[in-house]
């Protein structure tokens, strides 16, 4: 099975489960308006490819990791979106969550989205307990305090932004989780495959800031120019297109120079740079040409 189905076939199971027994109807409809369609599935395609680098022998465990990071990925924005953070009309082209279900609803959908992420891993833990614990660990790490995407949230309700850390818990995050816990479920230590993730994080805010600049809100499937509506810190507004551009192919090339030594390290950096690729918008790659 490749990648894509894998993620879809464990996407589709999380959902069975949360809409299982007594569910409440409107409750359970919420949870997969959140999760489906899903867009790219960019932190979860990482991690089950740094798995299949790393020799993937608990495919289970590895789909498991995967999911979790988008459901504590969709989570978060079904949370962004609601009007006490971004108050955003749209998300992946359709109403967001909390304009088709309320404010109500999309709290809780929220809510259940991150305890799933957690419940997910617990389910396939019988693959390998003690992996599934550092499984466990590092996505907790990564979603609340002080390096989760929690904290990166919590910066923009300060007087005063440590932008370094606020791009690294908000956007990074999730990505320094892709690919060390797709290391770790298959077996190898997290620590070595921080950086990739760190850089890949980087380089997804740098194309995200050119996106929000140069796209509207059709071609996005979510608000446009909320950079300079809400004075955010952006590499386009700091460095210009060209810059920012530039900026992003310095970023790719430390990304994929910093891949540790494995099996399928060649085919890793491979599927980085065309993973880089999609990310740059066209008005960015004709700008810069």
């Amino acid at each position: 099975m490749d990648i894509s189905a894998r993620i879809e076939t464990a996407i589709s199971r999380a959902i069975a489960e949360g809409q299982a027994g007594a569910a409440p109807p409107k409750l359970a409809s919420a949870l997969e308006y959140a999760l489906t369609p899903g867009g790219a599935r960019i932190r979860p395609t990482i991690c089950l490819n740094v798995a299949r680098a790393c020799g993937d022998d608990k495919p289970g465990l590895a789909d498991a990791a995967a999911i979790s990071i988008e459901l504590i990925h969709c989570a978060s924005l079904v949370h962004d979106d609601m009007p006490c953070f971004d108050d955003a009309d749209i998300r992946r082209g359709k109403p967001a969550l909390h304009k088709a279900y309320g404010e109500p609803l999309a709290l809780l959908t929220g809510d259940s989205l991150i305890v799933a992420g957690f419940e997910v891993l617990a389910r396939a833990a019988h693959h390998d307990c003690e992996r599934a614990i550092e499984l466990i660990r590092i996505l907790g790490q990564r979603t609340g305090m002080p390096f989760g995407i929690c904290a990166g949230q919590g910066w923009e309700s300060e007087e005063k932004i440590d932008l370094s850390a606020y791009h690294r818990a908000k956007t990074g995050a999730l990505f320094i989780a892709a690919t060390s816990m797709g290391a770790v479920a298959a077996g190898h230590e997290a620590e070595p495959w921080e950086e990739l993730g760190d850089r890949i994080g980087e380089a997804f805010q740098v194309a995200d800031d050119l996106k929000d600049a140069l796209l509207d809100a059709e071609e996005m499937g979510k608000p446009a120019g909320q950079d300079v509506a809400n004075a955010r810190p952006s590499a386009v507004t700091e460095l210009g297109v060209d810059g920012a551009v530039q900026r992003f192919k310095d970023i790719l090339s430390g990304a994929i120079a910093s891949i540790p030594s494995c099996p399928g390290e060649a085919q890793l950096a491979q599927m980085v740079r065309m993973m880089a690729e999609r990310l740059i918008p066209a008005p960015a790659r004709q700008a810069a040409e």
